[in-house]
């Protein structure tokens, strides 16, 4: 159904995940270390990746930023700390979601066939004409066939969920969207993360957008809303 990149140093937890991943129908690629990890990611097509933080060469953290300079493919950081400064850290960096060890790799299954799902369904829906086209505000212009995003005519790189974000909000303007709701609409309810997640996210799309980042406004205990302020 989906390849799956699992990089884990520890051999007995990569084949663990390797197993269920099958079991879902999966086909995997592994990689002991972050060097090996993006050459994998770099020479063959992946839809999913599954990180751990702590490995040899490069750590988790810098395997995720060197990835989203290549991809916009989903990423699970796995990580034996439940700090949250590190999660929010990850989630800087472009992940999409955490499991903390010791997990269940049902759960992870579960929530990898679930990023798969709201990944490939976001593709699926562009049938639909309106989705297909074009979708401007200000300088900022969405293709949602190749999702690619411009900025005054130069095309610039989203994380997977700043383009979700980004393309929810424009596709309704002017509606505000409470953190909560802006959580289980680009996350899912099944999202063990809080908030501050949103907020993360939304300071980092800002800067990325520039001049325009202005255009996602705040409200004071209600959430955000898109518009373009002139």
């Amino acid at each position: 159904m989906a390849n799956i990149l699992i990089v884990e140093d520890e051999k007995n937890m990569q084949n663990i995940i390797c197993e269920y991943m099958h079991r879902g129908g999966h086909t995997c690629f592994t990689a002991d270390d972050g060097v090996d990890a993006l050459m994998l990611l770099k020479n063959n097509p992946m839809d999913l990746m599954i990180l751990d933080i702590m490995m040899p060469h490069l750590d988790g953290f810098s395997v995720c930023k060197a990835a989203r300079e290549m991809s916009h493919l989903p990423i699970i950081m796995l990580t034996a700390k439940s700090d949250e400064e590190d999660k929010l850290k990850g989630y800087e960096y472009g992940v999409d979601d955490y499991m903390t060890k010791p997990f269940s790799p049902k759960i992870l299954l579960a929530k990898a066939n679930a990023l798969l799902r709201r990944t490939s369904g976001t593709i699926t829906d562009l049938g639909n004409n309106t989705l297909g086209k074009m979708i401007s505000a200000g300088k900022i212009s969405v293709n949602p066939v190749a999702h690619k995003v411009f900025l005054d005519g130069m095309e610039i790189t989203l994380t997977h969920k700043e383009y979700e974000l980004l393309h929810f909000f424009m596709s309704n303007p002017g509606q505000v969207f409470s953190r909560e709701q802006l959580l289980n609409r680009i996350w899912g309810y099944d999202f063990e993360g809080n908030t501050r997640t949103v907020d993360t996210h939304i300071k980092t799309l800002r800067q990325k957008l520039g001049s325009e980042g202005k255009s996602i406004v705040t409200l004071i205990r209600s959430g955000y809303k898109f518009e373009v302020t002139k």
